[in-house]
């Protein structure tokens, strides 16, 4: 039945995708390392001076070596930036743990205490990738849905919703001023 078949997830099926290409470029990479170790080097130096070969010999392929690195340059002078020795400036310093606590040990109500943390719970947080966030919402990653199709159809379910519980509130409003 294709009510309880989960849905694919594209994403996870590149992740899987990509992997398997990684792997057997691995494979692929242990296989070429094998058979340069099995073939043997050409000699660094020759006994005989360098002349030109005949025009019918085909030369034979030499290892390449990477080119040796230059030494590295010291820099002339560290660089350092100015650091202002004042300590930070907060907005509010936190208050004295007797000013949290009455003479019974009991803790103080902390109005501006409450207010911060209902702030902080219902302030926005700032995404960590916007740009992720605005392909998700206009489709920019293949196979997803974009965020206003979500959007329209959680908002069409709650009206829907709505609807059926208000006529169930009046069909059950109907039968009680019916039956009085």
């Amino acid at each position: 039945m294709a009510l309880w078949k989960k849905k694919s997830d594209p994403l996870s099926e590149r992740a899987r995708a990509l992997q398997r290409q990684i792997a057997t470029l691995e494979a692929q990479i242990r296989d070429l390392q094998t058979t340069l170790a099995r073939t043997p080097a050409a000699p660094a130096h020759t006994a005989c001076p360098l002349r030109t070969p005949p025009a019918n010999v085909v030369p034979r392929a030499v290892e390449s070596r990477p080119a040796p690195t230059p030494p590295r340059a010291e820099p002339q002078e560290p660089v350092f930036e100015e650091v202002s020795r004042s300590p930070l400036k907060t907005d509010a310093a936190p208050p004295e743990p007797q000013d949290l606590y009455n003479e019974m040990g009991v803790r103080k109500f902390d109005f501006t205490a409450l207010v911060r943390r209902w702030r902080q719970r219902w302030h926005h947080t700032p995404t960590l990738n916007p740009r992720l966030i605005s392909y998700l919402a206009a489709g920019g990653v293949q196979g997803l849905r974009p965020l206003r199709k979500e959007k329209r159809i959680a908002r069409n379910r709650f009206l829907l919703l709505v609807a059926i519980l208000l006529l169930l509130l009046f069909g059950t409003l109907w039968m009680f001023l019916q039956h009085r």
